[in-house]
């Protein structure tokens, strides 16, 4: 039934699906809490500080804008009973407008809050991500993942390790372990064991 070619080609799928498990079973992974280390890194006081500076510069923008539209529709309701039917609709008209424009400058001033921001974070990002690459070589790390996207690691495991401790050290900055234990949706072993 089976001729030796197909024995030798079957011999050769299980040798190599048995060394694709072994690889896999070897693969190790890494799990870092980047808030924890950005929280302490230099430099993200003066980002904070830069955009709160920001935020109140838009916001005092805004509120001219807000306030000469509730000026303008206060002095419009005034007088609604003292226009022609056709300055009454210009009114409106103008009215609408001013409202138009107060929404776009309010989505303006969001996005370009949002652009200030990243451009600020760049630069610690940057570092960051450069301190993890550096720390999973050294410890032949295949994947490092953001810690919030672990859902379940087994306290029988010493494949997957928590390298935050080690990308601070590494960025010259004191963290304290409480602030890298892993959160409360890392889940522990069923049976008893706990997480690494």
């Amino acid at each position: 039934m089976f001729n030796r070619y197909s024995v030798i080609a079957l011999a050769l799928i299980l040798a190599a699906a048995w060394g694709t498990a072994d690889v896999q079973a070897q693969q190790r992974i890494g799990f870092t809490n980047q808030e924890a280390v950005l929280a302490n890194m230099p430099g993200i006081q003066d980002v904070q500080e830069s955009l709160q500076q920001e935020t109140v510069r838009l916001q005092g923008n805004l509120q001219e804008m807000q306030q000469e539209f509730q000026e303008q529709l206060q002095r419009y309701e005034q007088q609604q009973g003292l226009l022609s039917d056709e300055r009454r609709q210009e009114r409106e008209d103008e009215l609408r407008q001013m409202q138009v424009e107060l929404q776009r400058s309010q989505q303006e001033a969001e996005q370009e809050l949002a652009q200030r921001e990243m451009e600020l974070m760049r630069p610690l990002l940057e570092e960051l991500q450069d301190a993890i690459n550096e720390v999973a070589a050294e410890q032949n790390l295949d994947l490092v993942l953001r810690e919030q996207a672990l859902l379940y690691v087994s306290g029988t495991t010493n494949d997957v390790v928590n390298i935050t401790l080690d990308v601070a050290t590494r960025l010259g900055i004191d963290i304290d372990e409480s602030e890298v234990e892993p959160g409360p949706s890392l889940e522990t072993d069923p049976m008893g064991g706990g997480t690494n």
